[in-house]
């Protein structure tokens, strides 16, 4: 059903369940993905697709759906001859399918969409997401972000999701270009140990976020299930807000031969640990599907 309380009241009650990878339950479901517009090529050409994943984990038991935006950029989609009209349509159906999941959901629980923003490598789609440093000012960066945020937060979502940020200097651009957009955010790095993809020590990174009025959360996302605990103990003690968690599975994406390579590491036990660091906001990202979900759901509820 439609939420009637705000994410923001929902984590301060307890804990909030995410949803999982978009991009392997499409596969999974037998959509062909090996296009550098990812999960967002389907938006254009096949959006019912779209529902259906956001569909599945809804009824795993996640609470949030994050559109299939990611990569959904004016950049992006024009080099594939999409009209910047056409991309802000294809943004906002993002939202407008989430949203369509969750009415078809008919769960008697409180559900939220959140609309996905990626870094500025996610555009490249050459795996600079996972590095940062773009030799792009903090003003370049915010100019790139800016339009694409407002689109989607006129398409009516619950929160931004700001993620997958591997480096501070983009972070403090996101946090410029979501001031007066009316919808609150949430911010997530990609890290490596107690740093940022590109280097930064945690603190610093999250200390960005602390007095930033629209962020409801802060923390990590797509980074392996062992660096979740140091993190998330890192973001509510710098920030003092809830915390967001959704790892990827362990495995190592390949941007060369854009494959994901080594084993899954992601287990059920590791959640209840990540609660007791901070985190009220709890998922999986990239190869953690609607199983991996239900079984969060359930680690959550038992708690």
């Amino acid at each position: 059903m439609t939420s009637t309380i705000t994410l923001a009241e929902a984590l301060a009650a307890g804990t909030v369940v995410l949803d999982g990878g978009m991009s392997n339950q499409l596969e999974s479901a037998g959509h062909d993905l090996s296009d550098e517009l990812w999960s967002a090529r389907l938006l254009a050409e096949q959006p019912e697709a779209v529902t259906e994943a956001h569909l599945a984990y809804f009824r795993a038991g996640a609470d949030v759906a994050i559109t299939a935006s990611y990569q959904a950029t004016f950049e992006g989609f024009a080099k594939r001859g999409i009209a910047r009209e056409r991309a802000a349509e294809l943004m906002a159906l993002s939202v407008e399918s989430a949203r369509e999941a969750a009415r078809r959901a008919r769960v008697p629980r409180p559900l939220w969409v959140a609309a996905s923003a990626g870094p500025y490598g996610a555009m490249l789609a050459d795996g600079s997401e996972y590095r940062g440093r773009y030799g792009l000012s903090v003003d370049e960066l915010e100019r790139f972000h800016r339009p694409r945020l407002e689109v989607l937060a006129a398409a009516g979502p619950d929160v931004l999701a700001l993620e997958t940020v591997p480096d501070a200097d983009e972070a403090a651009a996101l946090l410029r270009a979501v001031r007066g957009l009316g919808v609150p955010a949430w911010l997530t790095y990609s890290v490596a140990g107690g740093r940022t993809r590109a280097g930064q020590p945690l603190e610093e990174a999250f200390a960005l976020a602390a007095e930033a009025d629209e962020v409801i959360a802060v923390g990590v996302n797509c980074c392996a299930p062992q660096d979740v605990d140091g993190a998330a103990a890192t973001a509510a003690r710098v920030t003092g807000k809830p915390v967001v968690v959704y790892p990827n599975s362990g495995e190592t994406w390949d941007a060369g031969a854009r494959a994901w390579t080594g084993r899954s590491t992601f287990t059920v036990g590791q959640v209840k640990g990540w609660q007791q660091a901070g985190a009220r906001l709890i998922g999986g990202c990239c190869r953690v599907g609607p199983d991996g979900v239900a079984g969060i759901a359930e680690a959550l509820e038992a708690a």
